[in-house]
């Protein structure tokens, strides 16, 4: 029988394995699922769309995140399991989310595609004998076995299960706002455009009115305070005496 306490796990992983209390893997994935599933029919539809602070991501986008994780470690998993001798990459979080248009998509149509993927990741870990559970591969850059990777899959969901419980459904310092996709493409833009018009601003040559260089701050260009000449006085009454122009 295998045993949690004598599996090798990467310190990047150690957080969600030590969340399951569960000493068999497939166990840990199936009362992971029921556990969820219960979670779910306690959030309000008006709550996909909620964020809980700026810069988060809404339910919708947590929920696409849960169900890419997923996808990710079952298929690590399967490829451990056939021992393929090649190495798996990690993958960015945030940029999977900011390409996934999940605010797009209906929450039910999330939580259908997310059970419906668990059922089948708990029907193939618990096809796999010890052996296999035991076999180790390279993914993400550590040596992670298919038993380990299970209790990710059930403990990385019962993170995010933690988070929805203490900040989604329940009060906080901060209310619906834009979610983590929007800010983060928002100020991806922004800065584009001020790097496209600082290729066009040609470098000024300092100059007797000028004090200093261009100050540079985050792309942009703040020029030094101009010297006044001294004015010279008309001849002519009433008329206004000029002031040396700022350039």
């Amino acid at each position: 029988m295998i045993k949690k306490k004598n599996l090798s796990v990467p310190p990047s992983m150690a957080a969600y394995v030590t969340r399951i209390r569960e000493k068999d893997p497939v166990v840990a994935v199936s009362s992971n699922t029921k556990a969820f599933r219960k979670l779910i029919k306690s959030i309000p539809n008006k709550k996909a769309d909620y964020a809980y602070a700026p810069g988060k991501w809404t339910l919708k986008e947590m929920l696409q995140h849960i169900i890419d994780a997923e996808r990710v470690f079952a298929f690590r998993a399967l490829h451990i399991a056939r021992k393929d001798p090649n190495a798996l990459p990690g993958f960015d979080e945030n940029a999977w989310a900011d390409n996934s248009k999940a605010n797009a998509r209906k929450w039910k149509d999330l939580v259908e595609e997310f059970f419906l993927l668990r059922n089948a990741n708990e029907r193939f870990f618990s096809t796999l004998d010890e052996e296999q559970l035991l076999h180790a591969g390279i993914a993400n850059n550590s040596h992670v076995s298919v038993a380990t990777l299970a209790f990710v899959a059930a403990g990385h969901l019962d993170h995010h299960m933690n988070i929805i419980l203490t900040r989604y459904l329940q009060p906080y310092p901060a209310g619906p706002v834009s979610s983590a996709t929007k800010i983060r493409k928002k100020a991806g833009k922004k800065k584009a455009e001020i790097q496209k018009k600082a290729t066009k601003n040609k470098p000024v040559k300092p100059s007797k009115i000028q004090t200093g260089g261009l100050k540079k701050d985050v792309g942009f260009t703040k020029p030094g305070k101009a010297v006044k000449e001294k004015s010279t006085p008309a001849k002519k009454k009433n008329v206004p005496v000029k002031s040396a122009k700022k350039k």
